[in-house]
């Protein structure tokens, strides 16, 4: 049985900057590629860990003005940049993990995604680069 769950207060910045109060959702997820390390004679699959390929998604209110979401993303599509995540604005710890993507890609940004009647919100996706975990 679950003896914590964090479902509000989390932390989200990009490229250092605090991108919280525009973020509806974010995963980390670590990838470990797999290579197929297989030979002749044996009677199963053996794999060996390849290169890392994480990724980082959100979903984010679509908002103009300075220091916030497309001001800060603009200048970021097409180069590397550090995403930081963590369940809640308490300090680092086992229980509150700092998730950090360093030199992770941004290869897309929607400028506009927009209906009548809703607040615009776009998702976009941070890949590659090395992960870290801070718990203290």
């Amino acid at each position: 049985m679950a003896t914590n769950t964090y479902l509000a207060n989390p932390v989200v910045t990009v490229n250092s900057v605090a991108l919280t109060g525009f973020c509806t959702a974010a995963s980390v997820m670590r990838v470990q590629e797999s290579i197929d390390t297989t030979s002749f004679g044996s009677t199963s699959r053996e794999f060996s860990s390849g290169l890392a390929n994480n990724t980082v998604s959100m979903t984010l209110f679509l908002t103009y003005a300075a220091s916030e979401t497309y001001a800060t993303l603009k200048s970021l599509v097409g180069t590397k940049t550090t995403v930081t995540v963590k369940a809640t604005s308490a300090s680092p710890s086992a229980t509150n993990p700092l998730h950090t993507m360093t030199g992770c890609y941004l290869e897309t940004l929607p400028v506009l995604d927009t209906s009548l009647g809703e607040i615009s919100s776009i998702d976009i996706e941070f890949t590659g680069g090395v992960y870290t975990e801070v718990t203290a």
